[in-house]
């Protein structure tokens, strides 16, 4: 069985469906039917149960259809009823409906298309009777410089409306007859090659034209229509134009004429093109304008094409080239070039070498004054009561060269150039450019002791080989660590290899020590030159006289010490020895090959004496206190008079000088200037005068012995400089030392001050010249007194008056 769903569907399927609408028709009636009327079309479809209906024939809008056309309601045949024109109306739609007397539809619609056939029943017609037109002698030939317009109001599309042009005639026809010619299907007309070979020749400037217009193309029969055409024959006006100047940034309403071309023809059309692309445009009466400010720097020089050119775009004559070049104004600043890094030029470069060329750029017209940058030093200044300076700037070239002012190792310098356009006159633009220089050091030193002489250095004869004989310092000026390099050697004075030297190699000190042992027999003295030499090559002047120090050592004799023929005495003295008694004698080992001298150390009772070459110890006197049984214990000192005296330290020295002298100590006692322990190495200053008045031995490490030099030095308070040095250091002390007179015992002899209440120079002389001037006053009142009363005395006799001198 079929489910009843199923059959629900199939049921309601065809009544949801629409009822299927008729094909539409399409009937084609000829234009101007010359038959009976009514014309049968076609039939349509109508159902054969509507009988009862109505049908109804409408137009496309649905409303009653009202015109040549009706239905035959008993053929069912769609008829016209008159003749039809396509120009009037080329088509019709219509639609048939069968329908029942309320309206409603029983069929329908049926869509009716009629097309009504065109038939060749138009004339052509041209625009004009008559056309006129200008042609320059300058026209290509074959370009079209009119175009004839005709009209067939006959179907388009179909031959009855397809047009051919012809010319029929010319007049003249001198001096070719066919000096023109006409496209047939566009109605173009053109100058003929053998026109534009001849028209130069032509005597006549106007041509008359027949031209024909005919329908149904290319075929003999169709409709045709004439008209005229009036050539005139005008002279060329298409010629070249002269370069323009145009000033950039020009102040000025925009657009803005700059020329003008004309084309003496008619109907044309002028197109500009520039090369490259710019600002320029050109109206229909070839008027060409600017439209904004040129810039000279983005383009100095355009290229422009103005072209003649028909309706459709082609060109009557070759184009005209207008030249337009941008005038430059000074309106760009010089460019200075990126500053690159430092430049390095070596000290004790000659003046006039080349450190740098600058080329600064302007973007203005180059070989124009706008572009024209010359240059100017700007720093560093020239100093003040200094000729020349460091540096000099070539104003054309820009070339920066070195000046006769020399330059130091280690400086770095900024030159600032000012670069000015218009060759720098006033009203021009300018840009300070930057320079930065560095002088570089080169190997132009040689390295120098900053002590020439060292010594005299004592050294006993026995000091083991390695001690550290004395310190040299040497210093090089040159900044290059590699040119500070020092090598050191000893030049001279050491033939026997006793001395040698050791450094570090980037140090300027080196170390005197001592490699073999001394001998003073051998060689009491030695006097050490050692040199420097920088290990790179030096440039420039040789090493100078700093380039050696000489170092003298003392040696010291080394004398055993004595012996005596025995380690103790001992002798019996009665108490009642007088004094006197011999005692005893001592006496050294070797009484043959040294000679001793002898003094007692500590008889602190004064009882006993010894006599100082032969040794013999008596008394000094009755030995009072002591008791039978005693013991009085004396030491004895023996010296060997071969042997060098110590110094003895004192506080001030004698002049005349005397055998005595000054210990200096090192900066042991000084705990800013100690950094270590010794040895130190001691120098007097490098004063002339303190090195020929005071001689400075070195006694050990750590200490040394100032003395005398003359034997005559003014007696007076002293400061004597010595520097001494340690290792990397070095350092100056001041000796303050009193040389006075001294008398007998060594001691300082000071001159006695003033004592109050005694009187001075001045007051003992001004009390005797008082005293004087006061008997001599008084003498005069007794002169005087005597002589007035022997005047009142007229008794005195005659030889008591004195006798007046004669003359």
């Amino acid at each position: 069985m079929v489910p009843a769903w199923l059959w629900l569907l199939c049921v309601s399927i065809p009544q949801a469906l629409p009822e299927a609408q008729p094909a539409e028709l399409s009937v084609d009636v000829p234009e101007n039917y010359g038959g009976n009327f009514p014309l049968y079309l076609t039939k349509l479809p109508l159902p054969r149960e509507g009988a009862e209906g109505q049908i109804v024939l409408s137009g496309d809008s649905g409303k009653a259809a009202e015109g040549p056309f009706a239905m035959d309601p008993d053929s069912g045949f769609l008829l016209v009823t008159r003749a039809l024109d396509r120009e009037e109306q080329a088509e019709y739609q219509l639609q048939v409906t069968l329908e029942t007397q309320d309206g409603r539809v029983l069929w329908g619609p049926q869509l009716v298309l009629v097309h009504v056939k065109d038939e060749n029943d138009q004339v052509p017609r041209f625009s004009q009777a008559i056309y006129r037109a200008h042609l320059s002698r300058d026209t290509r030939p074959g370009i079209p410089f009119l175009f004839l317009e005709a009209s067939d109001w006959d179907e388009p599309g179909t031959a009855n409306s397809d047009l051919r042009f012809h010319v029929l005639s010319q007049t003249p026809a001198q001096p070719s007859p066919d000096m023109f010619q006409l496209e047939p299907r566009l109605g173009a007309l053109a100058l003929s090659p053998k026109g534009s070979t001849s028209l130069d020749h032509a005597l006549e400037r106007t041509y008359q034209l027949l031209v024909q217009v005919k329908d149904m193309g290319d075929q003999v029969s169709g409709h045709q229509a004439t008209a005229t055409v009036e050539v005139s024959i005008t002279e060329s006006t298409w010629v070249p134009l002269e370069p323009i100047h145009l000033a950039e940034n020009l102040k000025v309403l925009y657009p803005h004429h700059m020329a003008q071309v004309h084309w003496s023809g008619g109907d044309v059309h002028y197109h500009l093109e520039s090369h490259p692309p710019g600002p320029f445009d050109v109206n229909a009466e070839g008027n060409l304008y600017v439209t904004r400010e040129l810039d000279r720097e983005a383009q100095a020089e355009y290229l422009l094409q103005v072209r003649a050119q028909n309706s459709r775009g082609e060109d009557y004559a070759a184009p005209l080239e207008l030249h337009v070049l941008v005038m430059d104004e000074n309106d760009n600043v010089p460019v200075c070039p990126p500053r690159d890094p430092a430049v390095s030029i070596p000290e004790l470069s000659p003046p006039g070498t080349e450190v740098t060329r600058l080329s600064a750029e302007d973007a203005d017209a180059p070989g124009s004054p706008n572009s024209h940058i010359v240059y100017q030093l700007l720093s560093p200044e020239p100093e003040d009561g200094v000729e020349g300076r460091a540096f000099q700037v070539d104003p054309t070239s820009g070339s920066v060269t070195l000046g006769v002012l020399p330059l130091r190792a280690g400086q770095n310098i900024l030159l600032l150039v000012l670069a000015m356009d218009l060759a720098g006159t006033e009203g021009g633009f300018s840009s300070t450019c930057e320079v930065e220089v560095t002088v570089t050091d080169i190997n132009d030193h040689a390295p120098e002791f900053i002590t020439s002489q060292i010594g005299p250095i004592s050294l006993p004869e026995d000091v083991e080989p390695g001690t550290l004989v004395a310190m040299l310092t040497a210093t090089d000026a040159d900044l290059e660590p590699a040119f500070r390099l020092m090598d050191f050697a000893i030049e001279r004075g050491d033939t026997e290899g006793i001395f040698g030297l050791d450094w570090e190699p980037d140090s300027g000190h080196v170390r005197l020590r001592l490699c073999k042992n001394l001998s003073y027999e051998a060689a009491p003295s030695h006097e050490v030159v050692v040199v420097v030499r920088s290990v790179a090559k030096l440039v420039g002047p040789g090493p100078g006289p700093g380039a050696t120090a000489m170092v003298t050592v003392l040696v010291e004799r080394v004398m055993p010490p004595p012996k005596l023929d025995q380690e103790s005495y001992e002798a019996s003295v009665p108490i009642s020895a007088p004094a006197g008694s011999l005692l005893l004698t001592i006496q050294p080992s070797d009484p043959i090959s040294r000679t001793l001298r002898f003094s007692l150390v500590n008889d602190s009772e004064g009882w006993l004496c010894i006599e100082k070459v032969s040794g013999e110890v008596h008394t000094a006197q009755s030995l009072q206190g002591a008791q039978p049984g005693d013991t009085y214990t004396v030491l004895v000192e023996a010296q060997d008079t071969a042997l060098t005296p110590a110094p003895v330290p004192s506080r001030h020295l004698c002049t005349p000088r005397q055998d005595h002298g000054l210990i200096v100590s090192g900066p042991s006692k000084d705990p800013d200037l100690a950094s270590g322990h010794g040895p130190y190495s001691f120098t007097l200053g490098p004063n002339p005068t303190v090195q020929r008045d005071w001689r400075l031995q070195t006694l050990n490490g750590s200490h040394a012995y100032l003395t005398l030099a003359l034997h005559w030095v003014e007696p007076r308070e002293h400061i004597i400089p010595v520097v001494v040095s340690h290792n990397a250091q070095m350092w100056q002390l001041l000796v303050r030392v009193i040389v006075c007179r001294c008398n007998v015992e060594g001691q300082c002899m000071r001159k006695v001050g003033h004592m109050k209440g005694m009187p001075t120079k001045l007051s003992a002389v001004g009390i005797l010249v008082g005293t004087l001037v006061a008997i001599g006053i008084f003498l005069i009142l007794i002169f005087t007194h005597w002589t007035m009363s022997r005047k009142k005395d007229p008794d005195q006799p005659a030889d008591s008056v004195p006798l007046k001198g004669t003359v």
